[in-house]
């Protein structure tokens, strides 16, 4: 955004990407598993010569390169805005990363949400229910005190980003990132596992 803060920066950008991100990665997600268990092919893959993560990272890397190549779209923007102004490098990196680590997040999630139903309504509800979740944990902070008001902080994903965001590139955010994501990797893997035992 440039006119109404007078600043060259893309913070504006990220802001409205992040909310778009609440609708449009679950509904991206919400057949990755979901259309596999509705039309049995969920069966077919459990037969083939690869495990289960494979199964699982076959369905997130596809769907989160799609993201990378969605955010790779909008560099046109920051060319806009490097050529009207001069932006904080850092801070655009630390957006974009923030984006990035915010979409894998959010992908686990609704790969996650994908492997509970065989409605893709249901999955895409669910996803959407988590990740909204995760997003209000740094408003509901304030209505909580002490050492609940510091859990919430620290679950929320804005939060992390918003620190990202300012180019700021603490490990703790990383950290932060890259296991929610596995943990939900890891949750989608026990779900398709369980089915053997039905």
């Amino acid at each position: 955004m440039l006119f109404p803060s007078n600043m060259a920066d893309l913070r504006g950008l990220f802001q409205i990407i992040r909310f778009i991100f609440l609708i449009f990665i679950p509904a991206i997600s919400m057949r990755l598993l979901s259309e596999e268990k509705r039309s049995g092919t969920i069966e077919i893959l459990g037969t083939m010569p690869i495990n289960d993560w494979q199964l699982v990272m076959g369905k997130f890397i596809p769907a989160l390169i799609l993201m990378v190549i969605t955010l790779i779209l909008t560099l046109g923007n920051y060319f806009i805005v490097n050529y009207l102004g001069d932006p904080d490098s850092g801070a655009t990196f630390g957006g974009y990363l923030g984006l990035f680590l915010l979409s894998a997040t959010y992908l686990s999630i609704g790969l996650f949400t994908s492997s509970l139903s065989k409605n893709q309504i249901v999955a895409f509800i669910l996803a959407f229910a988590i990740i909204f979740l995760f997003t209000m944990f740094n408003f509901l902070k304030f209505y909580v005190s002490g050492f609940l008001a510091s859990i919430l902080e620290f679950l929320s994903t804005d939060y992390h980003f918003e620190a990202i965001q300012r180019g700021v590139l603490d490990t703790r955010n990383l950290i932060f990132y890259i296991t929610l994501t596995f943990v939900f990797l890891f949750l989608t893997v026990q779900m398709i596992q369980s089915r053997k035992w039905r």
